[in-house]
């Protein structure tokens, strides 16, 4: 098939791995002007995603790639420890940089895909066998299948399925990272093999709460990291420096070590701030159309979405490959078995979690990572929702 992919992320260019593969004739498009590089670090957990990283041939390159260690510290006005969440909670059994990920898979498809960037899709028009497509550059194109794998603020799903009011909901918090493609110190393992285990060489990163508001330093997601409750609107979407103003303000007499922080921001030419948002869809797929990643089942933060885009890229081009299937059968397919994965994106909102509206809240948090009963019981429930799918074994594309 002739088949465009729009986003040459992780979710766009795992399907494109698959695809080119197979030996289908791909087209990825992006609006990006290059590769997007940098970014905070992602991870995968349990057999699931292990799974299909080793039928991609992926998992001792990522393992190479792999982030150190970091543990969090959750820490008093005075920058005294409170209680400690272990880097398996955050990094999953493995941890990448999402820039050295995406590169990666870049590389794996590179030659045997068509890769545009500095464009996007500007119009759909469906067709009885076929999709037309206009791009912003002018170019018009018709494909067999298009896959949307631009993110939450998708452009495919706004143009194939409607407005993003009505399919993004804001779950009241707003996030911002601050330097997020300065995280090269994350590449430097410890220990004799590169991965201390024991604890002492683990680098730290530091929480420090307030009801509403969170101040990280040194974590995983980026040099510096805020997440806080407000309003949807609260600024402007493309000006920087209303966005950094609405954050001194938010973050006005705040104590710890929030000044130094702040007078980071001002200057900070690497800055991104968005809503913490949750995508509900009533289907996956629409006509020709099909979504993946955080266009069908994003949770902002939620620790989920890499490996559900990478099993959704999977089980999407198996369903594609499965003989006899056709492509609309193969688009329903992998919208039910999604549907039943992607159950945790419709659901958990990681807002209160990590900046938890009361005192009362910030204690209760904390308690759930100094007792080891509570911890234990959190990463068991990860554990369930990181595999609670029985993946086909897809042979037509995994020989392909």
């Amino acid at each position: 098939m002739k088949i465009l992919i729009s986003g040459a992320g992780i979710a766009g260019s795992a399907v494109a791995f698959w695809l080119t593969r197979a030996g289908h004739d791909v087209t990825v498009v992006d609006l990006s002007p290059t590769l997007r590089t940098g970014g905070q670090a992602v991870d995968f957990k349990g057999p699931t995603h292990r799974m299909v990283l080793d039928r991609m041939g992926l998992w001792e390159d990522i393992y190479e790639l792999r982030t150190s260690a970091v543990d969090q510290h959750l820490v008093d006005a005075d920058g005294r420890t409170r209680a400690t969440i272990p880097h398996e909670f955050t990094g999953g059994d493995i941890e990448i940089l999402r820039g050295d990920l995406g590169t990666l898979l870049f590389n794996c498809s590179a030659e045997a895909a068509r890769w545009i960037f500095d464009d996007r899709i500007e119009a759909l028009t469906p067709q009885t066998d076929h999709m037309g497509v206009r791009f912003r550059s002018g170019r018009c194109d018709s494909f067999d299948l298009v896959i949307g794998a631009d993110g939450i603020h998708s452009g495919v799903r706004r143009l194939a399925f409607g407005p993003e009011h009505e399919h993004v909901q804001h779950l009241g918090y707003h996030y911002a990272v601050v330097g997020s493609g300065s995280l090269d110190h994350l590449r430097d393992s410890t220990g004799t093999d590169g991965w201390d285990t024991n604890g002492p060489g683990r680098r730290r990163g530091y929480w420090y709460n307030e009801p509403g508001r969170l101040a990280t330093i040194g974590g995983p997601k980026a040099p510096d990291l805020y997440v806080f409750s407000g309003a949807p609107e609260a600024y402007e979407r493309n000006d920087s420096d209303s966005q950094k103003q609405y954050i001194s303000e938010r973050y006005n007499g705040m104590g710890w070590r929030v000044p130094e922080m702040l007078a980071r921001l001002e200057d900070a030419p690497d800055f991104y701030i968005d809503g913490i948002n949750r995508v509900r869809m009533d289907r996956f797929y629409r006509n020709r159309v099909v979504l993946v990643g955080d266009s069908a089942y994003g949770n902002t933060l939620g620790g989920f979405g890499t490996g559900l885009a990478v099993v959704g890229a999977y089980v999407l081009a198996g369903e594609l490959l499965t003989p006899g299937a056709g492509v609309m059968r193969a688009l329903g397919n992998y919208d039910s078995i999604m549907r039943r994965y992607a159950k945790i994106a419709r659901s958990g909102n990681a807002g209160p979690f990590l900046a938890p509206p009361s005192k009362l809240g910030i204690r209760l948090r904390d308690l759930s990572f100094s007792n080891r009963v509570l911890f234990k019981s959190m990463m068991k429930i990860t554990d369930i929702f990181a595999t609670n799918i029985q993946l086909p074994e897809y042979n037509s594309l995994t020989h392909a």
